[in-house]
């Protein structure tokens, strides 16, 4: 018998239906696209998609306030609801949480990225990785009662500031009405603080890509036409760092918008927009309130993700 007979499939599997199909789908590549794409896209349309718009679909019904029950026909009342007052503060104090946190994020973050672009080489920069991933490898809920821990009146921060005699200082700052609280623990300065630890990582990896593709060569030749360094850095490093900044503050501004957990067990007694949305589903039961909330955060990112991508956000995420 001969080598090559030997090596030969059996006639069942080199004309087997497994066989066929593998030609088959070799032989047309949009079948074979269609058939890698068609389990995720279903699940994606029917498991999140649809769920998400069954849940939209209620903001168009509205509730029997004496019976408690949905009355399925098409209405605006609940969206009306929203601008009571009461409703209207806490998609504010939302938003301004959420811009806060991005803005600063900001502003820490690309101090950051300019040196790991600059920089770093070698071991230094894989260092500045491991630093910055490094916190995304812990549980959410350790990393949140950890700075409960720290934020605490008798808590590590507590403890620094009374040391070096800045406890009058941090007391006089918690009084300001819109940003402290009986504590760190319990005010806006520390909710912000901490969602500036958790979403940090995802403002300075977009600032550190769109900074490594700023060309040296531009910055060279804005010095030696006699630009000081803040002129280099207002027109020449800051335009095209720009939308590493944008993609960055997609990630930070969503992630603040939705987050109902850190508000929970770091905020005060004022409301977020994830806790109304919880609250009004799950404690008050009125679905169409809780579903008109929702729809707030997804309009004000899709105003968001339209003016980021006329930015060229999408380029540097």
């Amino acid at each position: 018998m001969s080598t090559a007979a030997a090596a030969a499939p059996p006639p069942a599997m080199a004309g087997g239906p497994v066989r066929r199909l593998s030609d088959l789908l070799l032989r047309r590549r949009r079948l074979l696209l269609l058939s890698l794409l068609v389990p995720p896209l279903l699940w994606l349309g029917v498991v999140y998609l649809g769920a998400l718009f069954t849940l939209l679909a209620h903001s168009l019904f509205s509730i029997d306030e004496f019976a408690g029950t949905l009355i399925y026909e098409p209405t605006l009342k609940t969206f009306g609801e929203l601008m009571r007052p009461a409703n209207l503060d806490i998609v504010l104090r939302t938003i301004t949480i959420a811009a806060v946190v991005t803005v600063l994020a900001a502003v820490i973050g690309f101090p950051v990225a300019w040196y790991a672009a600059r920089y770093a080489r070698g071991r230094m920069k894989a260092a500045f990785y491991l630093a910055v991933m490094m916190p995304l490898w812990s549980s959410y809920l350790v990393k949140l009662y950890a700075w409960k821990l720290l934020l605490a009146k008798e808590g590590a921060i507590g403890w620094f500031a009374d040391r070096l005699g800045l406890a009058g200082l941090l007391d006089a700052w918690l009084s300001l009405p819109l940003v402290g609280g009986p504590s760190l623990s319990v005010s806006y300065t520390g909710m912000v603080v901490v969602f500036l630890y958790l979403w940090l990582p995802f403002m300075i990896l977009p600032i550190q890509a769109a900074l490594e593709r700023v060309p040296a060569s531009m910055i060279e030749a804005s010095s030696d036409l006699g630009g000081t360094p803040g002129q280099t850095f207002r027109n020449v490093v800051l335009p095209l760092a720009m939308p590493g900044v944008v993609a960055g503050g997609i990630f930070t501004f969503s992630l603040t918008l939705g987050d109902y957990i850190v508000p929970q067990v770091i905020g005060t007694s004022a409301l977020v927009l994830g806790q109304a949305v919880y609250m009004q589903q799950g404690v008050a039961g009125n679905l169409p309130l809780a579903a008109a909330f929702a729809v707030v955060p997804i309009l004000v990112m899709a105003l968001f993700l339209t003016a980021a991508k006329r930015m060229g956000a999408f380029d540097a995420v």
